[in-house]
């Protein structure tokens, strides 16, 4: 797949609709189907309007690398869609760009450090047996467990502690309830083109404004308190309070603080826990796989608990979490806006217009991921992934914008799905994989509700 920076190039094929706002009304009813069927049938760049935005879907790596990697200061997060997240999260690593976005990525990248995430394993797997006890009261009274709830508040417990040096399990509650709110509001306004603030006395704006509240007070409360205590604790929040601007000598603003604490306990939950839920629910579909996996924590903890020593031994634990990721990627599709013309692929890529990047789509491209429908996590072996293209694979990102606790995150799941499946099975009653909910993050549909069983 070539590009061409400068030569004369067509408009790539894609869906049309005569409808005034496009293929929006499609988007809306079935999301991720409309970006399957526009692929399977329009191939590797698809170019197709939503309400006044002409948008080119990105499926093959080349040109995921194109954008994401070796263009990326032509595509910008100027997007209509990260414009309605700004409502929500300010100026803070996920939505920032230029100078804003590089001085904010210096400063939190310390507390990302591979040497200081490795300190955080622990906790990870204390805070797993927390839920490991609870679930084990849940096999041995017969009860099923809400799989997602439960996934959501160890992974909250889990960046509250390690991120921000904070017990954040009493707000667990606020926090879902609230986001969820917002993300819901997100997927509609951009769904329906909705780009007015909600500054007005409406239901729907009043609820968004009310849930900004519920956020605030919780972000705003760990700031205090952490000023009132003046302690340097080492972790994220500190290092982000102490810091100073290069030019300036000034040091950050609750505001500043908020947008960047709200960004990581948002981003760096739902992800998270969302990945977790969908990794249950695809071993007790795929009993094969769970049998592998219980073999092998089986054979390297037998009755201990992991530590993260273990890590590097527990290959086939990380690969279900990878192809957990393959199949189920937390966001399943972003935009960029296209700040000067190019070409992709061969296909003009108009300026002014965006491109919509979807690993769901990518990551089932048929070139680099065979029967891609199945659970297989042996495609991410050391061989299959050296073979594979590298911009195949984006659940989180890549390039200069990749998710910045992407480390985190990978060793927080393996731990949390090592310490749990351990010792329990999870069964769906249906015996078949819920419905995906495609709002801000793949959701399923409905919650999780499972069965536990000891194991051994």
């Amino acid at each position: 797949m070539a590009t061409i920076p400068f030569a004369p190039a067509q408009t790539a094929p894609g869906p049309r609709s005569r409808h005034p706002m496009g293929v929006l009304p499609v988007l809306r009813r079935d999301p991720l189907g409309f970006v399957m069927q526009t692929f399977q049938q329009y191939g590797d760049v698809a170019s197709y309007r939503m309400g006044p935005l002409r948008s080119q879907l990105i499926a093959h790596p080349d040109g995921v690398k194109h954008v994401l990697q070796e263009h990326v200061k032509n595509y910008t997060k100027d997007h209509v869609s990260y414009s309605i997240v700004r409502w929500i999260a300010g100026d803070g690593l996920l939505t920032s760009q230029g100078d804003t976005w590089l001085r904010q990525r210096r400063l939190a990248q310390p507390a990302f450090h591979r040497q200081r995430i490795a300190g955080f394993g622990e906790l990870m797997v204390r805070r797993s047996e927390e839920t490991l006890a609870t679930w084990e009261a849940a096999a041995a009274a017969g009860q099923p467990v809400d799989v997602a709830d439960a996934m959501m508040r160890l992974a909250l417990r889990i960046v509250g502690d390690a991120l921000f040096g904070t017990n954040v399990e009493a707000q667990a509650d606020v926090v879902s309830r609230n986001f969820h709110t917002l993300s819901d509001q997100v997927v509609t306004r951009f769904r329906s083109f909705n780009l007015i603030p909600p500054v007005l006395p409406t239901k729907m704006d009043r609820a968004w404004r009310q849930a900004i509240r519920a956020l605030d007070e919780v972000v705003y409360t760990i700031i205090a308190q952490r000023r009132r205590s003046g302690d340097d604790t080492g972790d994220l929040l500190s290092m982000l309070m102490l810091a100073r601007d290069e030019d300036t000598g000034e040091q950050m603003s609750d505001k500043q603080l908020r947008d960047e604490l709200l960004t990581m306990l948002v981003a760096g939950h739902e992800t998270t826990a969302t990945a977790l839920t969908w990794a249950w629910a695809l071993l007790a579909t795929n009993p094969e796989a769970a049998a592998k996996l219980h073999a092998e924590l089986d054979a390297v903890l037998g009755d201990r608990t992991p530590t993260l020593a273990d890590l590097p031994k527990l290959a086939y634990t990380r690969m279900v979490i990878d192809e957990t990721l393959r199949l189920y990627p937390p966001v399943y599709i972003f935009s960029r806006a296209v700040k000067a013309e190019d070409v992709i692929g061969g296909y003009r890529i108009p300026k002014g217009s965006s491109v919509d990047i979807s690993p769901y789509a990518t990551h089932r491209h048929p070139a680099f991921w065979p029967n891609p429908e199945q659970f297989e996590p042996e495609r991410f072996t050391p061989d299959q992934v050296a073979a594979r293209h590298k911009y195949a694979y984006v659940p989180f990102s890549t390039g200069p914008r990749i998710c910045i606790g992407n480390s985190f995150a990978l060793m927080e799941a393996t731990l949390v799905l090592a310490v749990l499946a351990r010792r329990l099975r999870l069964h769906l009653p249906s015996g078949k994989l819920p419905t995906a909910e495609p709002l801000l993050t793949l959701r399923p549909l409905g919650g999780m509700h499972m069965r536990v069983e000891r194991h051994g």
